[in-house]
């Protein structure tokens, strides 16, 4: 619910809509961002003191707060606050609080990678499209996190339906809703359809993800996996502008070089791209992922200029995952609607073209996405269930990903392990 005392710009320092995600360089580097609707009138206005223990013997500070004003009506303001923890001590449990000697945040806490090399095995958990109202799976992610399930969070677009509603105040609610989750494990996010009004400052103001690109495109490696988040969004909104598509196109094409430079892939093996609107669905409904041209695949119509599918089969993509669909699905491995399993018995065992997944039923206002009468012969399995997905790195040869069904209580629906001795360019697909 939407509290009176934010319908109006009040002035005050107290911190909120606390949330992490991992850093410039490493994961070893933590970005503590929040918001406060005043400015302290001190140089020092953004600081994190933390600590192994609860004395929070550290003390780590940020530069000038960014105002950030949205774009409804009342002009609602806020100031976002970043600081980032550098050289934090390995699998480690660090205790923290921000703010200013005019508020502090409560305490959280978060664990640190237990390695930056590749050596350990990772869990997610990965979903899109959870709202302000109707956050069915919030709850269970919430308690989940608690519990330390998960080394980080992949919210792959489309929040709180939408953050510039109400003058941003369901923006704001929003982040105040996910603070359980995101202020403990890094929450790495990419823009959705939702996040497009007023030019997605919503989205790129509130969130801190790596790489200074305004938080539309990054990378970050966690254990053996090498993770590409992307904005399927400049392909739809000419907003963003020409320059904005192509450049993303050409920084995904260098990182994915860089990635498969023989030492890097030997290091972390796994290639994992996530964006917002699929490439492939089978909903019975008029998104362009239910069409053969869809922009993210081919590119730009009839030019067919800056198509990922291409990039991501001949620099040996593993597994693309989006949202947008209020639903999940599973795809066999797949290029040019092509099945190209490994082999009969065991689809999924050196697949001959990337796997995609669709999971946007983490719950929203919107409800449910219908599927199909008949099913495409590429889809492996589909639910209208409320949930998420998990994935878990075990090593540079085996990945693990399963489906929660909120409406079961928690209870597995789908999971299937990709294997793979050898990773690279896939084979000429003729």
């Amino acid at each position: 619910m939407l509290q009176d005392k934010h319908d109006v710009n009040i002035v005050h320092y107290q911190p909120e809509q606390v949330h992490l995600s991992f850093g410039e360089r490493t994961a070893s580097e933590i970005v503590v961002t929040w918001s406060t609707r005043g400015l302290p009138p001190t140089s020092a206005d953004s600081v994190v003191e933390y600590g192994l223990s609860e004395d929070l013997t550290q003390r780590a500070t940020g530069q000038q707060a960014i105002k950030f004003v949205d774009g409804g009506r009342k002009q609602m303001t806020q100031y976002i606050h970043r600081v980032t923890l550098r050289e934090l001590k390995a699998n480690s449990s660090y205790i923290y609080h921000c703010g200013s000697e005019l508020g502090w945040s409560a305490k959280y806490e978060f664990r640190t990678v237990p390695s930056p090399d590749a050596n350990w095995s990772p869990t997610l958990a990965i979903y899109g499209d959870m709202g302000n109202e109707n956050a069915q799976s919030l709850a269970r992610l919430q308690q989940e996190t608690q519990l330390g399930m998960y080394d980080a969070i992949i919210h792959v677009g489309d929040f709180a339906y939408d953050m510039n509603s109400k003058n941003a105040q369901v923006g704001d609610e929003f982040m105040r809703q996910i603070e359980t989750v995101a202020a403990y494990v890094p929450y790495m996010v990419v823009p959705g359809n939702h996040e497009e009004k007023f030019n997605f400052s919503n989205y790129r103001a509130r969130f801190s993800m790596p790489g200074g690109t305004e938080n539309l495109f990054y990378s970050f490696d966690l254990g053996p996996v090498h993770f590409i988040g992307i904005s399927t969004e400049v392909y739809y909104f000419l907003n963003y502008g020409i320059k904005t598509l192509i450049f993303q196109f050409e920084w995904l094409r260098r990182d994915l070089e860089a990635a498969n430079l023989p030492e890097n892939r030997a290091q972390r093996p796994w290639i994992v791209l996530y964006g917002h609107r699929p490439m492939y669905c089978s909903n019975e409904n008029d998104n362009d992922c239910t069409h053969s041209e869809t922009l993210t695949r081919v590119g730009w119509p009839f030019l067919h200029l800056f198509g990922l599918e291409p990039l991501l089969y001949k620099y040996g993509v593993d597994v693309a995952i989006w949202a947008h669909e209020h639903s999940y699905e599973r795809l066999w491995p797949i290029y040019d609607y092509k099945v190209r399993n490994g082999t009969f018995a065991s689809p999924y065992e050196n697949p001959r073209a990337p796997v995609h997944i669709i999971t946007g039923s983490a719950g929203c206002k919107e409800g449910r996405e219908p599927f199909k009468g008949k099913i495409p012969e590429w889809s492996a399995f589909h639910s209208q269930d409320y949930g998420y997905t998990r994935l878990k790195a075990h090593n540079r040869t085996h990945l693990y990903f399963e489906q929660v069904s909120d409406d079961k209580q928690g209870a597995i629906i789908d999971q299937f392990w990709l294997i793979k001795s050898q990773h690279g360019a896939y084979s000429d697909p003729s």
